[in-house]
């Protein structure tokens, strides 16, 4: 299909005008932990969107949709006076959704929402919001993890997100420990997994909402073990080593494993997937 220099100057212009935005999302993406899949959204969008692409025809030039991409650069100057990222990286979305909006119309905005929509995921949450989440995982998580030592016996006692040990040391719930990141990291996981392999709304729907009750389960499970650790080892040699600084890594495999497997399950017991068993 041949694009008109004209258009090609629209995308250049605009690229070149959301670089500061780009590396500010970059920076954000760089300095919290719990946004590094950031990195990955726009890779996977864009390899999610290359097929349906190349299906859509030449351009149509639907000039109305030029009225989102003005909206997104207000959006986008307020967001850079401001210096919140989350503006600036919602106004990109909206910007790219528009420019496929101008070249293909409705049509190519339903073909490519998935892809466009994925994109949400790169833009980070205020800190606002995130701030209070954490802490709120923090506490559950500690309260969580005592009240399952307690029921096997193990001494333990809380005092907020701090735990301390029958020996005499104390561990902390940082909020890298938390369980922020693997909630954060997993739900466009999810995403993916339910868009891919689950074919009716509500098992979709059940897929993305069964990232919550993983991370948690698997960040508990983390907090657990390094108790029972450190009772065994001693705080500082438990809370020091490379097995803890690679134990978020290992909690996020261990939440995706159980997403998957619950999405393998749900999609065998779809009434679709019974159908065409039982026509073959």
């Amino acid at each position: 299909m041949r694009t008109r220099s004209d258009e090609i100057m629209l995308w250049i212009a605009t690229a070149v005008v959301f670089v500061p935005g780009v590396i500010a999302l970059a920076q954000r993406w760089a300095s919290a932990e719990y946004f590094q899949h950031g990195f990955l959204v726009p890779v996977v969008s864009l390899a999610s969107a290359h097929r349906q692409i190349r299906g859509l025809g030449p351009s149509h030039r639907h000039r109305r949709a030029l009225a989102g991409l003005v909206l997104a650069l207000v959006v986008y100057a307020l967001g850079a006076v401001a210096a919140e990222v989350a503006l600036q990286g919602l106004a990109l979305v909206g910007a790219v959704a528009s420019l496929v909006g101008y070249r293909w119309g409705v049509r190519g905005l339903r073909r490519l929402g998935f892809p466009i929509g994925f994109l949400l995921f790169m833009v980070p949450l205020p800190e606002a919001i995130v701030l209070p989440v954490v802490t709120k995982l923090q506490l559950f998580a500690s309260a969580g993890a005592v009240g399952v030592l307690h029921v096997f016996g193990v001494t333990v006692l809380r005092d907020g997100n701090v735990m301390r040990l029958a020996g005499g040391d104390a561990l902390f719930v940082a909020e890298a420990c938390s369980g922020i990141t693997s909630l954060l990291s997993l739900i466009p996981v999810g995403v993916l997994l339910a868009r891919f392999t689950q074919t009716g709304t509500w098992q979709r729907i059940a897929v993305v909402a069964a990232v919550v009750p993983a991370a948690l389960l698997g960040n508990m499970i983390r907090v657990i073990a390094t108790v029972l650790a450190a009772q065994a080892y001693g705080a500082e040699r438990v809370t020091e080593g490379p097995l803890h600084q690679s134990a978020g890594m290992i909690t996020s495999a261990f939440a995706v494993l159980l997403v998957v497997a619950f999405g393998v399950w749900l999609a065998r017991k779809s009434p679709q997937r019974r159908a065409r068993t039982a026509q073959a």
